[in-house]
């Protein structure tokens, strides 16, 4: 009896070790197999030019379009994200630090990031995100046929429109101060445009350039002195400082017209603006496509080039600017953060 007990004994310690292995096993081979799948997922990486609130946004929606489209980060695909907060130097260093982590598309948010991405890689898809002139920064050869490894978004703000605005709010108007910054090809380009449909509108046009963000404040006490409204385009450098912008036209009493449609909420007075998180939507459903195997130099850049009005009436009102009805009716009206 004492030897049936022992070996029953023997038994039962073996089935449990025999479980313990079989588990264990088991554990390493899922293990085993969630680290293959993590290490097969396909990369995105994005490399943003700087951080301010349109930026921000377009990089938000570039991840919630490459949702959109089935692909989530964490789950079949995996996004590697970098901000050069505004150094040239520090882009170029991170497009190779992307590149390394074998990105398989690579999403440039503004045109300093896209073309930094565009100069480290012929190979790998580069996406832009929300640039202003793709063709005149030499990103791609045509918006048809891009022609290279470059696609993407190409948001070409309604300058004709914003400007039209702005004689509407402002009849009485004579003078416009365009401040930009000297370093900026979509900021140049848009300013072209604009100062040829200010000066078909009658308006004498005053341009002032800044090389660096610590020149806004003494530039816009110059520019407020001398104009009747400011005009700013899209700007990274500008809207990275643009507080400071609004805080010195508001003591001289100048009303800023923007380009972009979250600065009418950060103190500008109006604009036909786009959406920049809608934007980044459009650019991450690009990427997605490339993901999927789509050929850059075939695929045509998109193009948006409208946009909805937007008044800051909190700001109008403390300028004594009258809004008319017709503008009421057609325009989001928003108040000051």
């Amino acid at each position: 009896m004492k030897n049936k007990g022992i070996i029953g004994s023997i038994i039962a310690i073996a089935v449990i070790l025999i479980g313990v292995f079989a588990y264990q096993m088991g554990s390493r081979q899922t293990t085993s197999s969630a680290t293959t799948d993590s290490s097969e997922l396909q990369t995105v990486g994005i490399l943003q030019f700087i951080s301010h609130p349109s930026l921000d946004q377009i990089k938000d929606g570039v991840v919630d379009g490459l949702k959109d489209a089935g692909y989530v980060d964490g789950e079949n695909i995996k996004i590697e994200y970098l901000n050069g907060q505004g150094d040239q130097s520090k882009l170029d260093t991170m497009s190779q630090q992307l590149i390394s982590k074998n990105s398989d598309v690579l999403v440039g948010v503004a045109t300093p990031a896209a073309k930094a991405l565009a100069n480290a890689t012929s190979d790998i898809p580069v996406v832009m995100g929300a640039i202003s002139d793709p063709v005149g920064s030499g990103l791609v050869k045509s918006l048809e046929e891009p022609g290279n490894n470059v696609t993407g978004l190409n948001n070409l703000s309604p300058v004709n429109q914003q400007i039209e605005l702005a004689k509407e709010l402002l009849p009485e108007a004579k003078t416009v101060g365009m401040i930009y910054s000297s370093s900026e090809e979509n900021s140049l380009a848009q300013i072209a445009r604009a100062e040829k449909k200010a000066a078909d509108e009658g308006y004498t046009v005053n341009k002032y350039a800044i090389s660096s963000s610590n020149e806004i404040s003494q530039i816009t006490q110059q520019a407020a002195g001398e104009n009747d409204f400011l005009y700013i385009p899209q700007d990274n450098i500008i809207a990275n400082a643009f507080d400071t912008l609004v805080q010195e036209a508001d003591k001289a009493k100048i009303p800023v017209f923007v380009s972009v449609d979250n600065m009418v909420k950060q103190g500008g007075v109006a604009t036909v603006g786009q959406n920049q998180y809608q934007m980044g939507i459009e650019t991450g459903k690009i990427a997605a496509e490339m993901l999927a195997g789509a050929d850059p130099a075939k695929t045509p850049v998109t193009v948006i080039d409208t946009g909805d009005t937007i008044i800051n009436e909190t700001k109008a009102a403390e300028l004594g600017i009258t809004i008319p009805d017709n503008l009421k009716n057609k325009a989001e009206l928003v108040e000051g953060d």
